[in-house]
């Protein structure tokens, strides 16, 4: 019985060759393919276009670092715990990326995309905003949060989201899914009560979404800019450490109370 056979579009070795992609890697990949539209190209298995890749881009740049998050606490205290485990810090932080961290990303792209695929698409900036409210509208009525909405420190707006905006209207990338996110952002105080600004992470997720990226995979888009983020703040930990004392100023201002049993 013949052995089974392992098709791949992807990498494949010979003695004296490499292929990605159906490219030589060595010769057509290596100085001429930014790491970027690399990323691209292995998820979709088409080469992105210019402006593709510059949305892209700044997707990844819009989600590579955000200071002292939970993700970046926890990589830099694993690192001190675990000095040899480069991998381990690093794995640390990318567990953190969720529905509070990085998954809006993934959250909004999904929120949008259902939405649309049971809506005519409207021909107007208020067919637009009429479709937006029935979905806040919903959303509300069935007490659930429209993701994207709300940041905790950009009360006033992220400056992420207008500059995405920007830059795939800049490239004609501006698809429904960022639409209706727009739309989203102009309806919702009639509904709620209040205006919240639409973060940068859910206008990430509308930027994937409407560049055709598995909606199954754009966390893993988040996680991939992260990463990049997450080995600044081990770097940054070697030069300048802080971990040591977060940990110690946890370890010697706890204070022992009586245990608290569930009822």
């Amino acid at each position: 019985m013949p052995d089974r056979v392992y098709e791949t579009a992807l990498g494949s070795s010979t003695k004296d060759k490499i292929t990605l992609l159906g490219q030589d890697l060595a010769e057509d990949v290596m100085g001429s393919v930014g790491f970027g539209e690399l990323a691209f190209w292995l998820a979709t298995q088409r080469r992105p276009s210019k402006g593709e890749t510059r949305v892209f881009e700044a997707v990844l740049a819009a989600l590579a670092d955000h200071g002292f998050t939970p993700t970046a606490i926890v990589t830099r205290l694993t690192y001190l715990s675990a000095p040899d485990s480069v991998q381990g810090a690093l794995a640390a932080g990318l567990l953190g990326g969720g529905s509070r961290f990085l998954g809006v990303t993934e959250d909004c792209g999904r929120f949008l995309h259902a939405v649309l695929e049971t809506a005519e698409r409207p021909a107007d900036e208020a067919g637009w905003d009429a479709l937006a409210l029935a979905t806040v509208e919903k959303q509300r009525a069935e007490k659930k949060f429209v993701p994207g909405l709300g940041h905790h420190v950009h009360k006033d707006g992220d400056p992420r989201t207008r500059r995405l905006f920007a830059i795939a209207e800049e490239e004609g990338l501006r698809g429904p899914h960022l639409e209706l996110f727009a739309a989203i952002g102009r309806v919702h105080p009639r509904v709620l009560g209040k205006t919240l600004p639409l973060n940068g992470a859910g206008a990430c997720g509308a930027a994937l979404a409407d560049l055709g990226l598995p909606l199954e995979l754009l966390r893993g888009f988040a996680l991939l800019a992260r990463t990049a983020g997450l080995i600044g703040q081990l770097a940054e930990e070697l030069r300048h450490p802080v971990a040591d004392d977060i940990f110690r100023s946890v370890d010697l201002n706890n204070r022992p109370v009586p245990p608290d049993p569930e009822p």
